[in-house]
């Protein structure tokens, strides 16, 4: 599904230019479970937003299901997204304004849909997630688990292949975490391919695959079954 060439990406801020990643390859196979990890600063973020065609690589090519994206129009990029891509971040990003429902509704109001059916899919996606008896409730109304199971429930009402999360229990506590890593475990079983970038040892480890970065380069890309073709270490140099 995901192919990254050589992958480069800078930063520049008035004279000074910052390498966040450096010469990337990594390739991801459709279903797949992948952790992103390393030590604050290393490019986690960064190359989660190349993934979900939020930002541009400096340099190199980016092949996500075998169409190049990287030369594609901030229009094209956003209709890719729209179709295709769903997004977990560690900060909710709700509307308090706005209903659960219509909080869910948010990810399907510029897509092919008729308003009727939107409204039977956030009904169903929000009965998936045990939030059916709060759609009519705001996000001010809810606790911090709840709050991010909307946000997850808003990320995979459009029905994505790949579903990016980017420190997704970083803002909740153990139970809630524990709720949330189960639910994107259950979302991959289904089918959906799952990359997300984690702090945690423990909840890298619940991943079929981990990437640890180190100074914007790829250190280590084991799979946790020592017969998957992608087990490897790799020692940036």
């Amino acid at each position: 599904m995901i192919h990254l060439q050589h992958i480069s990406k800078r930063h520049r801020a008035n004279e000074v230019e910052t390498l966040a990643l450096s010469g990337i390859d990594l390739q991801i196979e459709t279903g797949e479970y992948v952790a992103i990890t390393g030590p604050s600063g290393c490019g986690k973020s960064t190359l989660l937003g190349l993934l979900g065609l939020l930002d541009r690589p400096s340099e190199g090519r980016y092949l996500l299901a075998g169409e190049d994206v990287t030369e594609k129009s901030e229009r094209e990029l956003a209709a890719i997204r729209r179709g295709r891509i769903g997004f977990v971040f560690q900060s909710f990003n709700l509307v308090d304004e706005m209903t659960v429902a219509e909080n869910v509704q948010l990810a399907l109001r510029y897509g092919p849909l008729p308003s009727a059916e939107q409204r039977t899919r956030v009904s169903e996606v929000l009965e998936r997630l045990g939030l059916a008896h709060r759609a009519n409730h705001h996000p001010s109304q809810l606790s911090g688990g709840q709050q991010q199971r909307v946000a997850i429930a808003r990320a995979i009402a459009a029905r994505p292949a790949l579903l990016l999360a980017d420190e997704p229990t970083g803002n909740l506590d153990s139970a809630h975490g524990a709720e949330v890593m189960q639910l994107l475990r259950e979302l991959n079983d289904e089918g959906t391919t799952l990359v997300m970038v984690t702090h945690s040892p423990e909840h890298a480890a619940l991943a079929s695959r981990t990437v640890r970065l180190l100074d914007g380069r790829v250190l280590v890309d084991a799979s946790h079954d020592d017969n998957h073709p992608h087990s490897q270490l790799r020692v940036a140099a």
